[in-house]
């Protein structure tokens, strides 16, 4: 066998549902890639045709009626070419999540998939059903086994190959991003090496899908683990890589592109998220409220460097309480980034609901309801905006705000998506310090500021919360961890200040309910990670440690 093969990588991004336009891509990205790159294997990501996840789209007949079409239509383009492709595939009552390999307009196999996840953001066993064949075919000359994306998690995945006589593993996925998601795909790779020694393909999607972000990264490990070939992130691209056999051992000659740093990784992912869920949801461009703090500043940041500036609208609606510098860093930041930025005063409607409720409350103190008037009334401006030209709301609250209620239904949390609703307050920070290594385009004072909410006389966040240094890794051990309170702060945090802040989580589940879309990061963000009961009587029991009882 001579074993020579040159494969592409499809590292692309495919909307969900829209199986024309998804068909329309692979059939182009097929023909450049026999007819200029000479490729002669071109894999695709996993459920390609129809975009991932297509949730309970999946259970509609004519869904699976146009993938039976698509599959057709590109076999055809298949001439002198190998092709990979991942898709639904439905059989009698059951669905598969299936990977065709089609060639010369035929079907040569078809496997479906083993492992279903079914945790985190994965609800693959509510849809399909499991297979239980392996697949290898013959490219070239070289012995390839086809799985999908969780099946390489599973070590006898690669032992069966193995077992099946093949030589090299081509694994497609649909793997979402996640802080330190590749660290952990390398160890499943190496896990899978490891016991059957075979070189492992691994191609992903890149894109944004409502609250996920798939980054790309498609990566190729040798025989001991080792990574030969490394794909940019966050870039539809097309890698080519040349697989040759030398002394029984296949060598791999591809792409080495530079791998993100920490911070750069998760900024890239954000921005990612805002420029997709916009241009799939078809809209002209984001407006937001730039209140002169970090968390808007950020916000602001990341939308101009997804959709560009000429497409972002910012506002400033300051109150009674907003210190003049929050308008001026407001203002700068908007000028130094090229977006325009209307100022717009919310004392009028906060004077008329005032007025309007001041019989009702004539007997009662001024407390947070007044504070709470002040975000709604800048709602409503931002949704008035967003009606008139059509710009998706970006709200700009963060996990750690999110997480212990520190937010105002139908005010600040008013919008259609929330880009930094998984990131915590300190990576607020050190991801705008990041930015501003980039070019300067948040004004330093405002990273410098202590943070405040500017909706009552000199308000600043640590009157309601502990210090964010503090309270991000108690909300980290508790959401992210699964920790105890007491385990907590059996780790040095006070056992007091813990529970004050785990029961402000619990109660607040309601208002996260209600919240908008966002952007995951985390390995355990609010929403389909957390499926907490809004109505529940439980509550952690923690037992008095004796020392704290009184004699």
């Amino acid at each position: 066998m001579s074993g020579r093969l040159r494969l592409g990588l499809a590292q692309l991004n495919f909307c969900v549902g829209d199986i024309e336009g998804n068909t329309s891509k692979i059939i182009e990205t097929i023909a450049h890639a026999r007819d200029r790159s000479q490729i002669d294997l071109i894999a695709f990501p996993e459920l390609a045709i129809t975009g991932y996840p297509p949730e309970d789209l999946l259970f509609r007949p004519d869904l699976h009626r146009r993938v039976e079409r698509a599959i057709a239509l590109i076999s055809r383009a298949t001439r002198g070419i190998t092709v990979v492709l991942g898709h639904p595939e439905q059989a009698g009552k059951d669905i598969f999540n299936s990977c065709s390999v089609i060639r010369d307009g035929a079907l040569i196999a078809r496997y479906q998939k083993h492992q279903l996840p079914n945790y985190a953001v994965f609800d693959e066993k509510r849809y399909f059903t499991a297979g239980t064949e392996t697949c290898v075919v013959e490219v070239a000359g070289i012995r390839l086994s086809i799985n999908i994306c969780e099946d390489i998690w599973e070590p006898q995945t690669a032992a069966a190959a193995l077992s099946a006589g093949a030589e090299l593993i081509l694994n497609i996925n649909a793997s979402p991003y996640r802080i330190e998601k590749r660290s952990a795909r390398l160890k499943a790779l190496r896990a899978a090496t490891a016991v059957s020694g075979l070189p492992i393909v691994y191609i992903n999607l890149v894109g944004g899908q409502d609250e996920l972000v798939f980054d790309g990264g498609s990566l190729i490990v040798d025989g001991s683990g080792e990574v030969v070939v490394n794909v940019k992130e966050f870039e539809e691209t097309v890698a080519v890589v040349e697989i040759t056999r030398s002394n029984n051992q296949l060598v791999f000659d591809g792409p080495d592109d530079r791998y993100m740093d920490r911070l750069e990784n998760v900024y890239a992912a954000l921005v990612l998220g805002v420029r997709d869920y916009i241009a799939k949801n078809n809209f002209p461009g984001a407006v937001l409220g730039l209140s002169g703090g970090i968390d808007s500043a950020l916000t602001l940041a990341i939308a101009v460097d997804a959709i560009g500036a000429e497409r972002v609208r910012a506002v400033s609606m300051p109150s009674r309480y907003t210190a003049q510098m929050s308008i001026d860093d407001a203002l700068e930041q908007a000028q130094r980034q090229g977006c325009e930025c209307h100022v717009i005063p919310i004392e009028k409607p906060f004077g008329a609901f005032n007025d309007v409720l001041h019989d009702l409350f004539a007997d009662s103190e001024a407390d947070v309801t007044e504070e709470n008037m002040q975000a709604r009334c800048r709602g409503v401006i931002l949704m008035a905006i967003s009606n008139k030209f059509g710009q998706m709301v970006l709200a700009t609250g963060n996990k750690s705000e999110m997480s212990v209620g520190y937010a105002t239904l139908y005010g600040d949390m008013a919008g259609g998506f929330a880009p930094l609703k998984d990131v915590p307050k300190t990576l607020v920070y050190e991801l705008s310090k990041w930015r501003n290594s980039q070019s300067m385009v948040i004004p330093e004072r405002v990273i410098e500021r202590p943070p405040t909410a500017e909706l009552a006389p000199d308000q600043a966040d640590t009157d309601s919360l502990p210090p964010y240094d503090i309270l991000d890794p108690i909300l980290e051990d508790y959401i992210e961890n699964d920790l105890t309170p007491l385990q907590i702060s059996e780790k040095g945090f006070d056992l007091e200040a813990v529970l004050r802040v785990t029961k402000m989580v619990d109660r607040n589940e309601y208002k996260r309910r209600c919240d908008k879309d966002r952007k995951r990061i985390s390995k355990r963000a609010f929403g389909r990670d957390r499926r907490f009961p809004i109505t529940s009587r439980y509550s952690e029991q923690v037992p008095i440690p004796p020392s704290s009882v009184g004699g």
